[in-house]
């Protein structure tokens, strides 16, 4: 079912901090002229020292042209001291948890203001199973990534939306890329 037949007409401009007026424009926008969706999302990372590394995040491509994020966004990875790391930002399997949360926090909070579900809280915890014998190359038996990842979510809304906010959090991209693979292609070359 689209995301057309289910908004529900409201009243209130803003459900969950969500301006619906504009979400069911895009996606008006996107049904009429499906090139407009095509977005690709960029990231620069550059290595400081062992673990550590530095991103950031500028610009994307999306509904036809070049956009810029407000200002550069940066963020840190590292490793904590018990993997030889000197702790200066979360390491990349925790990044990816975050972006987890994050996504499917956003795609929550998003299809269910446009279906007129209001969420008073939401809050997640997620812990993920990695077996380090793969990542060092211990053992060609266990894989290099999780095993297996939990998110639980707490949400204050009314009883009978917990099924549907289940329903729409599958929505969620980063979900879709954890649960099902993505093709990566990785390029090196000499600097």
């Amino acid at each position: 079912m689209s995301v057309q037949t289910v908004i529900k007409k409201t009243e209130d401009k803003f459900v969950n901090g969500v301006n619906v007026e504009e979400v069911v424009n895009a996606v008006n926008a996107f049904t009429e002229n499906p090139d407009l969706a095509n977005f690709k999302f960029r990231l620069s990372n550059k290595w400081i020292n062992g673990g550590h590394n530095h991103s950031t995040v500028g610009n994307f491509f999306g509904v036809n042209q070049e956009n810029s994020h407000l200002k550069p966004l940066e963020m840190d990875a590292d490793e904590p001291p018990i993997l030889a790391g000197e702790d200066k930002g979360a390491n990349p399997v925790e990044h990816l948890l975050n972006a987890l949360a994050a996504c499917v926090t956003t795609t929550m909070v998003y299809h269910a203001a446009v279906r007129g579900i209001k969420i008073e809280e939401l809050e997640s915890e997620l812990e993920g199973d990695i077996d380090l014998r793969g990542f060092l190359g211990i053992s060609d038996d266990v894989r290099r990534g999780y095993q297996n990842i939990r998110v639980n979510f707490k949400v204050k809304t009314d009883a009978e939306n917990i099924e549907r906010l289940k329903a729409i959090s599958k929505l969620s991209p980063v979900l879709d890329v954890t649960s099902k693979g993505t093709n990566v292609d990785v390029h090196i070359e000499r600097k």
